[in-house]
């Protein structure tokens, strides 16, 4: 079902120039499955072929750097390779109107607000009330916002010892790190977005475990827990937003752990 297409994971392909090609059609399932789980969560004005495209990109660079010295498996390092080039494309496009980006800002607050001054998720209700919106509306807004939260994932959470950012990308693979200290701080980092997930209100922590660990669709998850699909995506905007106010609260501490 949500099941993520796996060639030869366990090393790096023997590939020469003159194998390229064979060696993209070997992967291609990886790199198609890859942007329609992130096509799905985006505007219907995103072209899945760009995605693909450069999802290639990022499979090719996969293959020029893999160290195969390293504990994770190539499809491991591939799919994250995909995935950020991905993104990356995506960063360079200006696709998300002014009105997105403004209420994407404005709940972006709203909810970092709210978690600093009561310590745990803030509520549906508390929000709506903290931006003068009824429930509908609110409701609304993050449907809107959904495909500014995915690219929101890979912004900067602290800047590592040689003064570039570590994101939360970088926390999911460590072994791409660059220097001790940046490994310590993804790890670290990796471990308090676990204490963050696992905070989460049950639907949502249950929602973030299908789509993240099983690789279950919306449409699948929403399924399993006999909702809507459009639900189900609006329980995972709320979980990101939860997310990254916990993450943000902790932005100080993983600064100086940087820097110490």
């Amino acid at each position: 079902m949500g099941t993520m297409p796996s060639p030869d994971v366990h090393a790096a392909p023997r590939c020469h120039t003159d194998h390229i090609e064979a060696f993209i059609q070997e992967y291609a399932p990886l790199v198609k499955y890859i942007a329609q789980r992130l096509a799905s969560r985006l505007p219907t004005s995103i072209c899945l072929e760009d995605l693909i495209s450069a999802g290639v990109i990022g499979l090719l660079d996969a293959l020029q750097k893999y160290d195969p010295q390293r504990a994770n498996m190539f499809g491991t390092y591939a799919a994250f390779r995909i995935r950020g080039a991905m993104l990356d494309d995506l960063r360079g496009l200006d696709w998300v109107p002014r009105s997105v980006r403004e209420k994407e800002q404005a709940l972006t607050k709203a909810y970092a607000e709210l978690e600093r001054r009561h310590g745990r998720p803030a509520e549906d209700e508390e929000v709506a009330a903290w931006l003068a919106l009824d429930l509908d509306t609110f409701y609304s807004w993050l449907t809107q916002v959904r495909g500014v939260s995915i690219l929101r994932l890979d912004a900067p959470v602290a800047p590592d010892s040689r003064g570039d950012n570590i994101n939360l990308r970088d926390t999911l693979s460590v072994d791409n790190a660059r220097s001790p200290l940046q490994i310590v701080a993804a790890q670290n980092l990796a471990m308090l977005t676990a204490q963050a997930v696992e905070a989460l209100p049950a639907q949502e922590k249950i929602v973030i475990a299908l789509y993240y660990h099983e690789e279950l669709t919306m449409k699948e998850i929403s399924k399993v827990l006999k909702l809507t699909a459009s639900w189900v995506s609006q329980i995972h905007t709320k979980a990101i937003f939860h997310l990254r106010a916990a993450l943000r609260s902790l932005k100080h501490d993983a600064y100086a752990l940087v820097r110490s």
